[in-house]
């Protein structure tokens, strides 16, 4: 998946379009994000006892995660994400690759 939690990224399809948020949970086998004040729903909560009320509750639902693109933190644009590997050595002295998320438009390291 090309987002992960707490990155921030702008709805490009759906009802909300053009809304910008704050990833909250992200569900990598189900291709599904959740977007803070996107997608709300309504949900009609009984109470369940004396302690807790009853009534309507907004909360957010996921979306597919293809729907929303990644906002880069440098140049502040809803970017595509590319790849870039290093290669580095632990203390160990073996090889390790890391694959690190970089701006397609301003070539900035984003994680």
């Amino acid at each position: 998946m090309h987002v992960k939690s707490s990155d921030t990224v702008i709805v490009i399809s759906g009802k909300d379009k053009g809304k910008k948020g704050k990833i909250s949970a992200a569900f990598p086998k189900l291709n599904r994000v959740t977007v803070e004040g996107v997608n709300m729903v309504t949900k009609h909560q009984k109470a369940r006892n004396a302690g807790q009320p009853g009534g309507i509750i907004h909360k957010e639902m996921p979306i597919d995660a293809s729907n929303v693109m990644l906002v880069c933190p440098k140049c502040g644009k809803a970017t595509r994400v590319s790849h870039k590997v290093e290669h580095e050595q632990d203390d160990n002295g073996k090889n390790r690759r890391k694959m690190i998320r970089v701006c397609k438009k301003c070539g900035a390291e984003i994680d």
